[in-house]
């Protein structure tokens, strides 16, 4: 499955995207509001488990892709969490600092999102976000999502940012 937006590519993960990941896996700015900053071995192994998650048929991370010139810029897409004995689906986003502040994580955070209640029919989805991550609050919001409430996940206050599919008809109806 591959999903376009105006500016973007989100496409399945390769193998050999792992020379283009590990540098942005390894910058702090990208990996700020995470456990830090992963060597190129964490990388390869986070690579390989969005990867068989897409071999299995699993909702997965999409490899966001620049439109304008092909380039990898960071990642938006599923991951499994278990959030206070629950299982969820997360929608996660994390772009290169270089394109912030352009609508980009947003761009992908919505096509992600419908994907998620088009074509895989998920009952919902959340975000876990940092309270002091404001730019990922705001693409929370714009995504339709709102505060379901206050947890620590792995270690770390979080808030859980939440949407489900009768919302998103609704939103997408208004």
């Amino acid at each position: 499955m591959i999903l376009e937006t105006p500016r973007l590519i989100l496409r399945p993960f390769r193998e050999e995207d792992l020379d283009l990941l590990a540098p942005l896996m390894a910058n702090p700015d990208f990996m700020r509001f995470s456990l830090g900053v992963y060597s190129r071995e964490q990388t390869a192994a986070f690579l390989d488990k969005v990867i068989n998650w897409q071999r299995f048929g699993l909702p997965t991370q999409f490899a966001v892709i620049r439109g304008a010139d092909n380039r990898l810029i960071g990642y938006c897409g599923f991951l499994h969490q278990q959030v206070d004995a629950t299982d969820e689906i997360e929608i996660a986003y994390r772009l290169d600092h270089d394109y912030w502040s352009r609508g980009l994580a947003t761009e992908a955070a919505t096509a992600v999102r419908d994907h998620a209640f088009h074509n895989l029919k998920l009952s919902r989805a959340i975000s876990l976000i940092h309270p002091d991550n404001l730019p990922s609050r705001r693409v929370a919001e714009k995504n339709g999502m709102t505060v379901e409430k206050k947890t620590v996940f792995r270690g770390f206050p979080t808030l859980v940012y939440a949407i489900n599919r009768e919302r998103w008809l609704k939103n997408r109806a208004a």
